[in-house]
């Protein structure tokens, strides 16, 4: 890493309205890299628009990380046996080639020096595990220093929240609730797991899009919450045939 300044940006939900309102607030912040870390697709109704975009990010030198929607808008269910595989068919079907391709081949996790990307748990990053509790982090926190010892930060997604994780002197592991806007001090000499909350499809009853900027030289991370056109992302979600469920969670925010 050189000094970045990495926009992180999880849970996009095929949200395309969410996903140009965080990248211009994070390139209005200063921006120099963003990482995407992962459900690009699932739930939202612009998920064509939305690969368009971060496959053009990517190219530009983003990086990216795999999530469980993502993995299921390339292999759908045969049967339908959890919420979160509602439409998943819908959005294979609305993919390119090129499209199924990127998102098969994005790997789970991604290491830049001290930083560790991706979208649920460290610990067995294929099974999905959801980062929501204290033990939680600590599991996902202790498989990054098993990979490399030297990683000091684990930047996740998947659950659609903000939340930052510490590791004190004595080792005992706190929770932070962080405030949007705030930067927070996360200096190299402790561990550090954030969850940087949902871009796309935010569950805390508020609908502003979530995302967080790292400040590699400063060693601060900022949450922050961005208003956008949510009723034209509901909107769009009603243009499908999913659920009518999954747009009502943008305009109420849960």
């Amino acid at each position: 890493m050189d000094g970045m300044k990495l926009a992180l940006i999880s849970d996009i939900h095929a949200n395309h309205q969410a996903l140009v309102a965080c990248l211009e607030h994070a390139h209005a912040q200063g921006a120099t890299r963003v990482a995407f870390l992962g459900d690009l697709v699932g739930y939202g109704g612009e998920p064509t628009a939305v690969l368009e975009l971060v496959m053009q990010h990517v190219q530009a030198g983003a990086w990216a990380v795999q999530g469980n929607h993502d993995a299921l808008a390339v292999s759908p269910p045969a049967q339908v046996t959890h919420v979160g595989a509602q439409g998943a068919q819908w959005t294979h079907d609305q993919l390119s080639p090129a499209q199924r391709n990127f998102l098969h081949d994005l790997p789970l996790t991604h290491q830049a020096g001290q930083v560790l990307l991706v979208h649920a748990s460290a610990d067995g990053p294929h099974r999905w595990h959801y980062v929501d509790n204290s033990a939680a982090a600590e599991r996902s926190m202790s498989a990054a220093t098993q990979l490399d010892a030297n990683i000091r930060y684990v930047f996740s997604g998947h659950v659609h929240e903000q939340a930052l994780y510490f590791l004190t002197p004595t080792a005992k592991l706190m929770r932070f609730a962080p405030q949007p806007g705030v930067p927070v001090p996360v200096p190299p000499y402790r561990q550090w797991l954030a969850i940087v909350g949902s871009c796309g499809q935010p569950r805390d009853g508020d609908t502003r899009a979530m995302y967080a900027l790292f400040d590699e030289m400063a060693f601060t991370l900022t949450f922050h919450r961005v208003a956008y056109d949510h009723e034209a992302a509901a909107r769009a979600v009603r243009a499908t045939p999913m659920p009518p469920e999954f747009a009502q969670r943008l305009q109420e925010g849960r």
